[in-house]
Parts: structure tokens; C-alpha cells; sequence
């Protein structure tokens, strides 16, 4: 499973690194947001989210559909501004039909299959209901602000915007003041050997280990969850360094505008090892193939079992036996929301089984 990047003709000065405060504040939402994906961040999280004002709070998770279980393409600019301000400046330029579709549909950074060649949700009904359907699985929240965006897009915007702003001015400016020396040495860091190699293959060696070239050099492949295509030819390919963004590895490769790899710089501190009882039977239970690609797209976020089966191209059936032995085995669970049953990983109960395996499932 790996998305594969067309990279022929791409020389070393289309394998951009720069920083972007932008997908770093995303980065830090989605950590608020899904704390179960980021247990060292706990005690940062509960502190953070204390100081917040709670208007901002319930703002938080009004939206939280925007960076909880993926994010918009958008919001991982390929060509990444110097402050929040100026990239959402860049984002208050795109059309109400871009903005919408993004939000909603190319999430091609998170696990959600894309829908290619669809017409706006604003004009299709079909493709509107596609958007709502997929909202409504994740929960009344997350359907209700499907529906307002659909509804009111200007409205949405600007409260994302007033969102995003209230953020930065709360903690994030902090934040950034922090960690953006260290994004900017890395980015450095890989320019300097871009520079110093005649092929890129020892930089994205440095970027991830889960990162690499084909044996014939023309694709850059990404081990993830999915499998999927996007091509750097002509437009380069834009790597954003994240402090906050560990473990996961985002890959925006929907087919405009380019290539954006979101990549975690080192020095995340592990976590516990295994010590679970149940050790060999979650083992056995992941040790198929079926049930691991299952496994690793609930780790990103709760879906139904249609969605699953759309994913996969399993059928529906065979995917409720398979889920089945992972609720046996401690590592799912099921829930009713409204007419839909929702399936969800125990990310804690995952991560007991060790650091490697929970980075893995999160990339």
C-alpha cells in the first residue's frame, strides 16, 4: 500500500522544503482533537485546551470535522506563506466550488477515498450527497457542519478564518515562536543536501524511512494506509516539516494543484511498551491482511462498515466478519449514530502493543 508520485523530469529544485505555520496550526488542532493519537502530548493538550476561551472551545469543536480524522488539502499549501495571515489570505482567494470541495471531498491527506473527476457539492447532488452521507457517519457534529458549509459557505469561511485567527492569538503565536527554529533547521538541513547529493533519493532517506524512490527512480513512493497516484511533473513536489504532526506522514495527492508530504522531524519521545494480556490474540487478530488494512484506516478515524467496503472494494459482509475478530480480540469497537454503525480502533489499546506498530497504523 503506497501512494506513488510521478517524479520523472523533477530535478532537486522541484523538491521544495519550507515551512508552513499554517499546516503546523493544524497540525496542533488535530492534536487537540484526537488526543488518543498523540498520548505524549497529553499533558500539553489538558493545558492548552484549559487556558482556551470557551467560545473558542465550542468553536473548536463545532469544526473539528476540519482536522480530526483528515484534513483539507487547503490547509497543506504546496506554495506555504510566511505567517497564518498570508496563507489564509491565499485560502480566502480560492472559490466558494474550491473551498467547499476541499473541505468536504479532497481530503486526500487523511484516508478517505477521493472522489476524482466530481463536480462541486455545491451544484452536483449527487456529489452533495456524497459529502453529507460521509459527514454524517462520523456523528451529528460533524453532519451538522457538513450541512452549514453546504448551506452557507461564506459564513463557514469566515468562521473558520475567525477560528484559525482566535487560535493564534490564544496560544499558537507562542507556539510558533517555539518550534519554528527548529522547522526551519531541518528545512535547511534537507536543502543543504539536495544540494550536496545529484539525486534526492539521501534527502527523502532523511525525510522518513517510509519515504523512498522505485528501483527506476520514477515515482516517489509513500507507505500509507491507502494506495493512490499523484504526479509532481511540471509542479515539483512541497515537503512541510511538523513538530506536532507525529506520528503521521500526510500526503496531499489529490490531482491539483501539487504534491504536499506533511513529514514529523525527529525527537518525539516513545511511549510504553506492550504489557496487555491479550498480547498474541491482537496479534493474531492483525496478522491478515484484510483485517490490518481495516485495522490501520479505523486507526485514522471511526467509518462505517460501507465506508470500509468502498475503500477496500471488500464487500460489506466480509468486512463485518473481519471487524468482528478485531472487537473479539479488544482492539474495535461499535456504535450507533443515528442509522449508521460506527467503527472505531482503540488507539490505547494499540499503542500497548508498542510504539513501532501504533506509529505504523498512524501513518
Amino acid at each position: 500500500m503506497a501512494i506513488a508520485i510521478d517524479v520523472r523530469g523533477v530535478r532537486s529544485a522541484g523538491y521544495r522544503f519550507a515551512v508552513s505555520p499554517l499546516a503546523e496550526l493544524c497540525a496542533v488542532l488535530h492534536v487537540i482533537a484526537e488526543p488518543g493519537h498523540h498520548p505524549e502530548q497529553r499533558e500539553w493538550i489538558s493545558s492548552a485546551v484549559d487556558r482556551l476561551p470557551v467560545e473558542l472551545v465550542h468553536e473548536l469543536r463545532r469544526m473539528d470535522y476540519l482536522f480530526r480524522t483528515s484534513r483539507p488539502d487547503m490547509f497543506l499549501p504546496h506554495q506555504p506563506g510566511a505567517s497564518v495571515a498570508g496563507e489564509l489570505d491565499a485560502l480566502d482567494r480560492l472559490s466558494d466550488e474550491a473551498w467547499v470541495s476541499s473541505a468536504l471531498l479532497t481530503s486526500s491527506c487523511g484516508s478517505i477515498p477521493l472522489v476524482d473527476g466530481a463536480a462541486s457539492p455545491l451544484s452536483d447532488a449527487g456529489v452533495r450527497r456524497i459529502a453529507l452521507d460521509r459527514a454524517r457517519a462520523r456523528g451529528a457534529r460533524a453532519a451538522r457542519f457538513a450541512e452549514n458549509v453546504l448551506t452557507d459557505p461564506p459564513e463557514v469561511r469566515r468562521a473558520v478564518r475567525a477560528l484559525f485567527e482566535g487560535c493564534e492569538s490564544a496560544f499558537f503565536a507562542t507556539v510558533w515562536q517555539r518550534v519554528e527554529p527548529q522547522l526551519a533547521r531541518d528545512v535547511r538541513r534537507k536543502r543543504d543536501l539536495l544540494r550536496a547529493t545529484s539525486a534526492p533519493g539521501p534527502t527523502l532517506a532523511e525525510v522518513s524511512p517510509w519515504i523512498g524512490l522505485s528501483d527506476d527512480g520514477s515515482r516517489l513512493l509513500v507507505d500509507k494506509v491507502q494506495d493512490g497516484f499523484a504526479t509532481a511533473v511540471g509542479t515539483g513536489v512541497t515537503f512541510l516539516p511538523s513538530v506536532f504532526g507525529s506520528p503521521h506522514l500526510l500526503v496531499v495527492h489529490a490531482p491539483a494543484p501539487a504534491p504536499v508530504i506533511q513529514y514529523p522531524v525527529p525527537g518525539v519521545s516513545p511511549g510504553p511498551g506492550p504489557d496487555s494480556t491479550q498480547v498474541r490474540r491482537r496479534l493474531r487478530a492483525l496478522d491478515n491482511p484484510i483485517r490490518l488494512r481495516l485495522a490501520r484506516s479505523l486507526a485514522r478515524g471511526p467509518r462505517t462498515t460501507s465506508e470500509l467496503a468502498e475503500l477496500w472494494n471488500y464487500s460489506s459482509a466480509e468486512v463485518s466478519r473481519h471487524l468482528a475478530v478485531l472487537k473479539e480480540a479488544g482492539l474495535a469497537s461499535s456504535e450507533r449514530q443515528g442509522r449508521h454503525v460506527v467503527h472505531a480502533l482503540d488507539v490505547a489499546v494499540l499503542r500497548g502493543l508498542g510504539d513501532d506498530l501504533h506509529a505504523a497504523f498512524l501513518r
